[in-house]
C-alpha cells in the first residue's frame, strides 16, 4: 500500500498505527496479568480499585460496619465515620469502565492503546506520519510506559487526557474547529480533576502558545481559545465541587485532608509518620537523580533513545537559531521537557520514590520507574523519532552523493539499518529486562504469600495481619472488600474482632498469619498460614494447651496478661509437653496445671480483652524461645465468648506480634503448639448460631 513513489499512503500509516495500538494494548494486558497478578509494590493500586468498585456501586463514601477494622489504605475518615479516597475519582472511573466490559485490566489495555494512538496522531500532526508511527514505537518500547501502563496507577490515565487535550488543541489551531477547541478544554479540565499539578505542568507550554496566538486579537482565534479555557475551567469547577463534597471545603483537596503537609513546596513535608526537610538544594539533587534514571534506564533503549531525542531537539533549536522558522507546535512539545522537569522540583514525591539516596536501585523507582515524569515519555518519543528519521535521511543523502550504483547503495543502506536496529534493540531489551526481573521476583514472593488465601471458600471472614500499620490493602491489595462489606469473602483487621464477627453472622472464620519478614524487595518470602477460627461461648471458656518442651530446656516459665493485670507461673519440672489450661469466666482468668509463682493466680478480664499467654522455654543463661498465644475474649454478663487464639513461636522478642506465627510444617523438632478451645455450660449452641460452637481443636 504505497503511492507511485514507493512511499506509504496515509491510510497505510493509519492502519499500521492502529495495529500498533491494538498490539500494544494486548501486550500491556499480558504484562498486567502475568507480571502483576497480585498488583505491584505501590499500594496505591488498591486505593484506585477500591474507589472504582465504589463508583460502580454508586458510592463516593464507604460506611464500614466496624470502622477500626475496615479502613482501607489512603482513605480519609469524616467526622461521622464515613471514608473517602484521598485521590480524585477520574482514574478510578476509567478503571471501572474496564470492569463493566469484563475486567478491570481491560481498562489498562484500552488506556495503553489510546495513548499509543494519540501519540501517533499528535506527532504525525506536528511532524509527519513516519515520525508519528516511529514515536508510537518508541513509546511502546519505553520500560516506564510498559510497566506503568500495566498497573492501576493514575499516570497513564492522566497522560491519556493530556494527549487528548494536545491533539484537540493542535487540531483546533490547524482547522479552526470550535468543536475541537471544546474537546481540548474538556480534556484538560478532566486532567486537572485527575491530577491537578500534573495537568498544569503539561498544559503550561500550551498556555504560553495560546497567549502568543492572541497577540493579533483575531476574533476567531480568541473565540477558540476562550472556549478551551472556559471548558477547562469547568473541569476545575468540578474538582472544587468534589472537594466540597468530600472534605467540606472546595479549596481543600482530599490528599490535603489526609496529610496537610504532603503537598507542593519546600520545607517540612510529612505524611503519616514519615517526614523530611525538603530544601531547594535537596530538591535539585533529587530531581537531577530522577531525570538521570529516567533518561538512562526508563525511556526506549535508555541512553540510545535519549541521544536520539537530544539530536531531534538540537535540530529544532538549530533551526530556530538560524532562521526562526521552527514550527511553534514543535516548540510546545519541546517545552514539556522544561515545564515537567522544572515543575517536579517543587514536589517532594520525587524524593520518596528514590528511597535511600545513597543506595542504587532503592525505592519504588527501581521497580516502577520515575512515574511522576511519565508525561516526558511523549516528547522524548517524538523527538527521538524526529532524530532517527532525520539521521536516516542524512545517511540516505550521503549514500546518494558518494556511493555509485543503486544496488550498492541499497545493500549499504540495509546494512546500516540493521546495525542501527541492533544498536537500538540491545539496550532496549536490557532496559526492559531489569525492571521486569525485579517485579517478577516480587510477584513470586506475593504468589507464595497469597497461596493459602486462594483456596478460601465463599462465605468466609478472614482476619488479616498489619505489617505496615492498621490499614486494609497495605500491603494486601488483592484482598479487598466489596463496598457493602458483604462480598463472597470479607476481610478485616484484628480490631474489635467480636463486633466484626457479629456484623457478619454465619460466616466461616479464618485468620491469615505468616512467619518471616514482609520484605518483597529483599526477596524474602514469608511462610503463610490460614488458621481456622472458632467462636465459642458459655459461662466459662477453657483453652487447653499442649506446648512442646524440646530437649535441653531447663525450665518453662509462663506469664498470663490481660489489659488489667498479669500473673506468673512455672511448670512442675521439664516434661516433654507442658499442658496448662487457661480458664476464663466471672471476669477473671487463670492458668491451671501449673504453679503460680507469687500466689497471685488470677488476673482481671475486661469486657473486651485479649489475654496473652507467654511461655518461655529456657535453655539456661536466658537463652531460649517463647510460645505466645493471644486469646480474644468478650464478657457479657454471665456469658464469656472467645475466638481461637493467635499463636506465635518467637525466637526474637521483636518478631513477636506479627512475624512469628506458628506454622507447624516449619517448626523445628520438639516445638509443638496444640490447643483445644471449649465452652462449659454453653449458652448458645452451634445449631442456634453457626458462628458459635461449644468446642474446637487446633494447632
Amino acid at each position: 500500500m504505497t503511492d507511485g513513489s514507493g512511499r506509504l499512503t496515509p491510510r497505510t500509516y493509519r492502519l499500521l498505527a492502529a495495529a500498533l495500538a491494538v498490539g500494544g494494548g494486548l501486550l500491556v494486558l499480558l504484562v498486567a496479568t502475568r507480571l502483576f497478578p497480585y498488583h505491584s509494590l505501590n499500594h496505591d493500586e488498591g486505593v484506585y480499585l477500591q474507589q472504582a468498585a465504589m463508583l460502580l456501586d454508586g458510592r463516593v463514601f464507604l460506611r464500614p460496619p466496624v470502622a477500626e477494622a475496615y479502613r482501607p489504605w489512603f482513605f480519609v475518615e469524616t467526622p461521622d465515620g464515613a471514608l473517602y479516597s484521598k485521590y480524585a475519582p477520574v482514574p478510578a472511573v476509567m478503571f471501572a469502565v474496564g470492569e463493566l466490559l469484563g475486567g478491570y485490566r481491560l481498562a489498562l489495555a484500552g488506556i495503553a492503546a489510546a495513548n499509543l494512538a494519540l501519540t501517533y496522531t499528535l506527532v504525525a500532526g506536528v511532524f509527519d506520519r513516519r515520525r508519528g508511527l516511529l514515536a508510537a514505537v518508541f513509546l511502546l518500547t519505553s520500560p516506564l510506559f510498559l510497566i506503568e501502563s500495566s498497573v492501576f496507577l493514575p499516570y497513564a490515565p492522566t497522560t491519556l487526557l493530556n494527549l487528548a487535550f494536545a491533539v484537540a488543541y493542535f487540531h483546533a489551531r490547524r482547522t479552526g474547529s470550535p468543536r475541537a477547541a471544546a474537546v481540548a478544554g474538556l480534556a484538560v479540565g478532566m486532567a486537572f480533576f485527575a491530577r491537578p499539578y500534573t495537568a498544569v505542568l503539561f498544559a503550561t507550554p500550551f498556555i504560553v502558545h495560546a497567549l502568543w496566538t492572541l497577540r493579533g486579537l483575531d476574533r476567531a482565534v480568541v473565540a477558540r481559545q476562550a472556549a478551551t479555557a472556559a471548558l477547562g475551567l469547568v473541569g476545575v469547577g468540578v474538582a472544587l465541587g468534589y472537594n466540597a463534597l468530600t472534605t467540606g471545603d472546595p479549596l481543600v483537596f482530599p490528599y490535603e485532608a489526609f496529610a496537610p503537609r504532603d503537598g507542593l513546596g519546600f520545607g517540612h513535608r510529612e505524611i503519616l509518620a514519615y517526614s523530611r526537610q525538603y530544601t531547594p538544594e535537596l530538591a535539585l539533587r533529587v530531581n537531577g537523580r530522577v531525570l538521570a534514571i529516567l533518561f538512562g534506564e526508563w525511556v526506549a533503549a535508555g541512553p540510545v533513545g535519549t541521544l536520539l531525542a537530544a539530536v531531534g531537539v538540537a535540530g529544532l533549536l538549530r533551526r530556530l537559531y538560524r532562521d526562526r522558522s521552527a514550527d511553534p507546535r514543535r516548540l510546545v512539545l519541546a517545552g514539556l521537557f522544561v515545564s515537567v522537569a522544572v515543575g517536579n522540583v517543587y514536589f517532594w514525591g520525587n524524593l520518596n520514590v528514590l528511597g535511600d539516596l545513597g543506595q542504587a536501585n532503592d525505592g519504588l523507582v527501581a521497580n516502577l520507574g520515575p512515574y511522576y515524569h511519565f508525561d516526558l515519555l511523549v516528547p522524548t518519543a517524538a523527538f527521538a523519532a524526529h532524530g532517527a528519521v532525520t539521521g536516516g535521511e542524512r545517511v540516505r543523502a550521503t549514500l546518494a552523493a558518494r556511493v555509485p550504483g543503486a544496488a550498492r547503495r541499497r545493500r549499504i543502506g540495509v546494512a546500516v539499518a540493521v546495525l542501527c536496529l541492533l544498536a537500538f534493540a540491545v539496550p532496549a531489551a536490557t532496559a526492559l529486562a531489569d525492571p521486569v526481573e525485579r517485579n517478577a521476583e516480587v510477584t513470586e514472593t506475593y504468589r507464595s504469600a497469597y497461596a493459602p488465601v486462594d483456596g478460601i471458600e465463599d462465605g468466609s471472614l478472614v482476619f488479616l495481619p498489619t505489617p505496615y500499620g492498621d490499614w486494609m490493602n497495605h500491603p494486601f491489595q488483592a484482598l479487598r472488600n466489596d463496598p457493602d462489606f458483604d462480598g463472597d469473602v470479607v476481610y478485616a483487621l484484628r480490631e474489635r474482632q467480636f463486633d466484626v464477627v457479629d456484623a457478619h453472622p454465619g460466616r466461616t472464620l479464618y485468620r491469615y498469619t505468616y512467619r518471616g519478614t514482609w520484605a518483597p524487595t529483599a526477596g524474602q518470602t514469608v511462610r503463610p498460614r490460614i488458621q481456622p477460627v472458632d467462636h465459642v461461648a458459655g459461662e466459662r471458656v477453657v483453652l487447653d494447651l499442649r506446648l512442646g518442651v524440646p530437649p535441653g530446656v531447663e525450665r518453662v516459665s509462663i506469664r498470663l496478661e490481660s489489659e488489667e493485670g498479669q500473673a506468673y507461673y512455672v511448670t512442675n519440672g521439664t516434661p516433654t509437653l507442658a499442658t496448662p489450661s487457661l480458664v476464663v469466666g466471672d471476669g477473671r482468668a487463670r492458668l491451671r496445671g501449673v504453679t503460680a509463682v507469687d500466689g497471685n493466680a488470677t488476673v482481671p478480664v475486661d469486657d473486651r480483652d485479649e489475654l496473652r499467654v507467654t511461655a518461655f522455654a529456657d535453655y539456661g543463661a536466658g537463652n531460649g524461645f517463647s510460645y505466645r498465644l493471644e486469646l480474644p475474649t468478650a464478657t457479657e454478663g454471665d456469658r464469656t465468648r472467645a475466638l481461637t487464639p493467635y499463636v506465635e513461636v518467637c525466637r526474637r522478642a521483636l518478631r513477636c506480634g506479627g512475624e512469628a506465627a506458628y506454622v507447624p510444617e516449619t517448626a523445628r523438632d520438639g516445638v509443638v503448639v496444640e490447643h483445644d478451645l471449649r465452652a462449659t455450660n454453653a449458652t448458645v449452641s452451634a445449631d442456634r448460631d453457626p458462628a458459635l460452637t461449644a468446642a474446637s481443636t487446633g494447632s
